[in-house]
C-alpha cells in the first residue's frame, strides 16, 4: 500500500504530457538550459547548445558564467543570486557570450530566469536565451544612421556658411584683379588669396558630399587631368611608406562627370588601401579604355555593351575576405574598430559611379591585396567646345561677359551682396538691391524701373528665396530668376518644380562666373 500511495504521488502527470513537454524542450527555437543552485548547467537543449558552444557535446556540470565574456561575468553573477536569494522576478538581462558569428562578430542574447519550486532542481533556476544578435546590430545601424544624419546636417550648414564666407573672398579678390594687373606688385599676393580660397572651396565641397547636399556640375573632363590634379593630395593622403605609381592609357577618352564628386571616389579608394597597408606597400592608379561588345555580368552587375574610360586602383595590401565583399558598399558596413571608420566611404563611391551612369567591381582575396575597378561610360559628343567654354567661365580668356539691363539682387549677406551689386555695376548692368525677400517684394511694387532679372540667395531669414520666387510670381509671372545658393539645386527645386526660366549658380562663384551666368540668362527668350 505504501509503495502503490509513493508511486501514485510520482506520477501526477501522464507519461504522454512528459513526452511532449520533452519534445517541445528539445525543439524549442530558443536556448533553454536548467541550473541547479550553484549556477551549473543540469540539462540543456540543442539551441542553446549551438549558440553558446557548438562545437562542444557535452556542457552539464558547468558554471553558466563560463559561457558568458569575461568582462560581463561579474554582472550576470549578481543576477543570478538575485533569484537564488528568492527575490521576486527579475528583469531581462542582455549579455556578450564567448562565442562569435560565423562571420566574427559578437553574439548577443537576452537572458530570461526564473526559479524553479519543487522537484529535482528545486533551488535551481531556468534561463531563456533570446539571441538578439542580428537586432543589437540593426540598432546600432539606426544609431549610427542617426548620428551620421546629424553630422551631415551640421556639416552642410558649415559649409554653407563658408560658401558665403568664400563668395565674398573670390569676390572681392576679382574686384582687385581688374585694378592690378600681371605686373603690379601686389598682384601675386591677390593671386595667393584667391588660389588659397578656391583650394577651401574644394574642402567645403567635400562637406557638402558628405551631407549629400552637393550640387551636381556634370562637365566633360579629361581624367588624366583630374588625376594628376590630385598626385599631391594623394601623395599627402597616403603617407611616405606608400608608394604612389600612376600610369595613364593611351588616346584617353574623355568622360562627363562631376569633378568633385570624381576625385571623392579615387580619394575614398585611396584612404581604404591605405588603411589596408599600415607597414607600408604600394597603390597603383591605371587608367585605360575599355570596349564592351556584349552584355556581360560581373557578380551582381551588368555591364551594357558600349565604350568605357576605366579607373583602376590597386593595392597590395591585407585583401578583403570573401565573405563580406558583397557587402562592402552596404551603407554603415565597415571592418573598423569603432571610432576609425564610418562605413560611409564606399558606400559613397558606389552611390557616385552609379550616379553618371558608370560601374564598379572588386577583386580580392585574403592577404593578396584589393583592386577597384571602375567603368564610365566615355562621352562620344564632340567635347572639346564644352571643356573650352567649362574653362573659359573663370579664366583671364573668359568671354565677353559685358551687358545692359536692370538686375534686382536680394541678398541677406552684405559681403556677397556688396561683391555682386559691384561686379554686375562694373559690367554695366544697373543693379537694385535688397537684403530681404520682404524687402525684395516691396521694392517690386514701388520701382518704376522695368527690371530684367532677379537674383536671389535660397536661404534668408524669414522668407527664404523659394517662397519670395512664389509671391513674385503672382504680380511678374515672366520675370527671369537666378538662385544662389551654397546647398545642392534639389533643395529649393522641391518647393518651385522644374521652371524653365528658374536657373541656379552654386556658391562660391566668382565675378566672371556670376557675370557669365547673367548674360546667358537675360539673352534667352522670354517664355512668355
Amino acid at each position: 500500500m505504501r509503495q502503490s500511495a509513493s508511486v501514485q504521488e510520482a506520477q501526477p502527470v501522464p507519461l504522454g504530457s512528459e513526452r511532449r513537454f520533452g519534445s517541445v524542450f528539445e525543439n524549442a527555437p530558443v536556448g533553454v538550459v536548467l541550473l541547479d543552485s550553484e549556477g551549473r548547467v543540469l540539462e540543456s537543449n540543442p539551441a542553446w547548445q549551438r549558440l553558446v558552444a557548438p562545437d562542444e557535446t557535452n556542457l552539464t556540470g558547468r558554471p553558466i558564467t563560463e559561457f558568458i565574456a569575461d568582462d560581463e561575468v561579474s554582472k550576470i553573477e549578481a543576477w543570478l543570486e538575485r533569484v537564488a536569494g528568492g527575490a521576486v522576478p527579475v528583469a531581462p538581462q542582455d549579455a556578450t557570450l564567448r562565442t562569435n558569428t560565423p562571420t566574427g562578430t559578437a553574439r548577443v542574447a537576452t537572458l530570461y530566469l526564473s526559479r524553479i519550486e519543487g522537484g529535482p532542481g528545486d533551488g535551481g533556476s531556468v534561463v531563456h536565451f533570446h539571441e538578439t544578435t542580428e537586432q543589437r546590430n540593426l540598432e546600432e545601424q539606426f544609431a549610427q544612421s542617426q548620428k551620421m544624419q546629424a553630422v551631415g546636417q551640421l556639416a552642410g550648414g558649415v559649409a554653407h556658411d563658408f560658401n558665403n564666407l568664400l563668395t565674398a573672398m573670390i569676390g572681392f579678390c576679382d574686384l582687385l584683379l581688374l585694378r592690378h594687373s600681371p605686373g603690379d606688385q601686389s598682384f601675386g599676393d591677390i593671386m595667393q588669396i584667391k588660389q588659397n580660397a578656391n583650394r577651401a572651396a574644394r574642402l567645403v565641397r567635400q562637406l557638402l558630399a558628405f551631407s549629400r547636399q552637393q550640387t551636381l556640375q556634370p562637365r566633360v573632363l579629361s581624367i588624366t587631368d583630374v588625376l594628376g590634379d590630385l598626385t599631391n593630395l594623394l601623395r599627402r593622403l597616403i603617407g611616405a611608406n606608400i608608394k604612389l605609381d600612376i600610369a595613364h592609357g593611351r588616346d584617353l577618352g574623355l568622360v562627363r562627370v562631376d569633378q568633385g564628386q570624381l576625385e571623392q571616389v579615387v580619394i575614398n579608394l585611396a584612404v581604404n588601401a591605405r588603411d589596408a597597408m599600415p607597414e607600408g606597400g604600394a597603390l597603383t592608379v591605371r587608367t585605360f579604355n575599355e570596349s564592351v561588345i556584349v552584355e556581360t555580368r560581373r557578380g551582381n552587375e551588368v555591364v551594357a555593351p558600349g565604350e568605357y574610360v576605366a579607373i583602376e586602383i590597386a593595392d597590395n595590401g591585407s585583401g578583403i575576405p570573401l565573405d563580406i565583399q558583397e557587402r562592402i558598399f552596404e551603407p554603415f558596413f565597415t571592418t573598423k574598430e569603432v571610432g576609425a571608420g564610418t562605413g560611409l566611404g564606399l558606400s559613397t563611391v558606389y552611390g557616385i559611379v552609379k550616379q553618371t551612369g558608370g560601374q564598379v567591381f572588386l577583386d580580392s582575396a585574403p592577404g593578396e591585396g584589393a583592386k577597384f575597378t571602375i567603368l564610365i561610360p566615355r562621352h562620344t559628343a564632340d567635347a572639346s567646345d564644352e571643356v573650352r567654354k567649362a574653362e573659359a567661365a573663370d579664366g583671364p580668356a573668359a568671354a565677353d561677359t559685358t551687358g545692359a539691363g536692370t538686375v534686382l539682387l536680394v541678398e541677406d549677406e552684405d559681403a556677397v551682396r556688396l561683391f555682386s551689386a559691384r561686379a554686375l555695376r562694373a559690367k554695366g548692368y544697373k543693379v537694385l538691391e535688397a537684403r530681404t525677400g520682404e524687402a525684395a517684394l516691396e521694392l517690386l511694387g514701388v520701382v518704376d524701373d522695368h527690371i530684367d532679372l532677379m537674383i536671389t540667395d535660397a536661404v534668408m531669414p524669414e522668407m527664404d528665396g523659394p517662397t519670395l520666387i512664389i509671391e513674385m510670381r503672382n504680380d511678374r509671372p515672366d520675370l527671369p530668376v537666378i538662385c544662389i545658393s551654397g546647398y545642392a539645386e534639389e533643395t529649393f527645386r522641391e518647393k518651385l518644380g522644374q521652371s524653365d526660366d528658374i536657373h541656379f549658380l552654386p556658391k562660391p562663384f566668382s565675378l566672371n562666373q556670376l557675370a557669365g551666368k547673367v548674360k546667358d540668362v537675360m539673352s534667352l527668350p522670354n517664355p512668355g
